[in-house]
């Protein structure tokens, strides 16, 4: 008899304790989730502030306005290498002529208005294959 009642109270501590000890453990496991996790939004907080940091310092906005933008300082020349390989032929497609300074297909005897001219040189400098199109403005407002 005496082995039935403590095992009958063994079996009661066992199921009030067991929800209190799973509570605890799956509780500890949560916190450990959550530290990594607070570790992990602190160390993204100080690469941003040294981000922010360095936005501070006029040299770097300087530097990446140059890298970036290509951007230059009041008096320099802006130089830009152009691979071989892309740059095509310095014909102009309209009027067969070397293109020089200016907007393609305006040469100076044209009587073409400025804004077609600069529609036509944007058409043109849209092509991919190199070919020509035909470059008159779009009529009834359609742009395509």
């Amino acid at each position: 008899m005496r082995i039935l009642v403590l095992s009958v109270v063994g079996l009661l501590a066992v199921v009030l304790l067991l929800p209190t000890v799973r509570a605890y453990v799956n509780q500890t496991g949560e916190l450990r989730e959550l530290r990594a996790e607070l570790a992990q939004a602190e160390a993204n907080r100080d690469a941003l502030q040294i981000e922010l940091d360095r936005w501070s310092d006029e040299n770097y906005v300087v530097t990446r306005a140059r890298d970036e933008l290509s951007f230059v300082m009041p008096g320099e020349k802006a130089w830009r290498i152009i691979d071989p390989e892309t740059v095509v032929d310095d014909i102009d497609p309209q009027t067969g002529r070397t293109i020089t300074e200016g907007p393609v297909g305006v040469g100076p005897a044209d009587d073409t208005p400025w804004y077609e001219s600069i529609w036509r040189s944007v058409q043109i400098a849209g092509e991919h294959d190199g070919s020509t199109a035909d470059v008159a403005p779009a009529e009834n407002g359609d742009n395509g």
